[in-house]
């Protein structure tokens, strides 16, 4: 079988396996050779007995490392076998940055509690405003906020205890909150046929003469320029207070 000494530029294709003996390693490496009309690309088996290099390529290399193999490459003595470069020198010309999902997972899990964390924090700041003015023991209603899975005492568990009007109030603060964000429809979501409709009805029934009427004459006649002004600004020409009824 010939051999003929060759230096070969390739990417670790996998992870290099250790060889049938000691301080031996396998690896494959894939290399590309083109022109203006094709892209030719090989996987070239690799091979060492150099206990250095087999060390090297088993403990500190990883698949996607751009390699400088030099070496001797053997050709089979048949069509069916296999060619295979024994590497005597290895050059490392480019290393693949280390993907360690485990520290992404890592970091993403701890934004997440800092991220609740801070919001927990801010409700019970929120929220010792009302507990202040709770009442006796058997008239309290208690609220307890906490990380899911950790109902009880720890450093991110609070309970307070409001008053009924409290609660009624706070009440009336998150549905007056639930009514601004539905309120925040898309552009693209047609109103109901019948709300416009009754809406149409609404803006037809108002008697614009007779709501200038009444503005103008709940108004000193000093300012009476001042409102008309304004509400020409609103609603377009109205009657100037010469014309309204004394």
């Amino acid at each position: 079988m010939d051999a003929f000494p060759l230096a070969l530029d390739g990417y670790l294709a996998a992870d290099p396996e250790p060889g049938d003996r000691e301080g031996t390693a396998s690896w494959r490496l894939t290399c590309s050779a083109g022109t203006d009309l094709l892209m030719e690309e090989a996987v070239i088996p690799c091979t060492t007995m150099e206990p250095d290099i087999a060390h090297a390529m088993l403990t500190e290399r990883q698949p996607g490392d751009l390699l400088r193999v030099i070496g001797h490459l053997t050709l089979p003595d048949t069509a069916d076998g296999v060619i295979r470069l024994h590497a005597d020198t290895l050059e490392v010309l480019w290393e693949a940055p280390t993907l360690d999902a485990d520290a992404d997972d890592t970091d993403t899990a701890t934004a997440t509690d800092a991220d609740r964390t801070s919001a927990i924090a801010a409700l019970a700041e929120a929220l010792t405003g009302f507990g202040h003015a709770a009442p006796g023991p058997g008239q309290s209603i208690r609220i307890h906020i906490s990380p899911t899975g950790s109902l009880g005492s720890g450093e991110h568990c609070h309970s307070f205890d409001v008053s009924p009007a409290m609660a009624h109030r706070l009440a009336d603060y998150v549905d007056a909150m639930n009514c601004y964000l539905d309120s925040e429809r898309p552009d693209s979501v047609a109103l109901d046929p019948e709300t416009i409709a009754d809406l149409t009805e609404l803006f037809e029934d108002i008697d614009l003469i007779g709501l200038t009427n009444a503005v103008l004459n709940a108004t000193r006649p000093e300012h009476r320029a001042a409102i008309t002004q304004a509400m020409d600004d609103m609603f377009g020409d109205v009657p100037a207070p010469e014309e309204t009824d004394p």
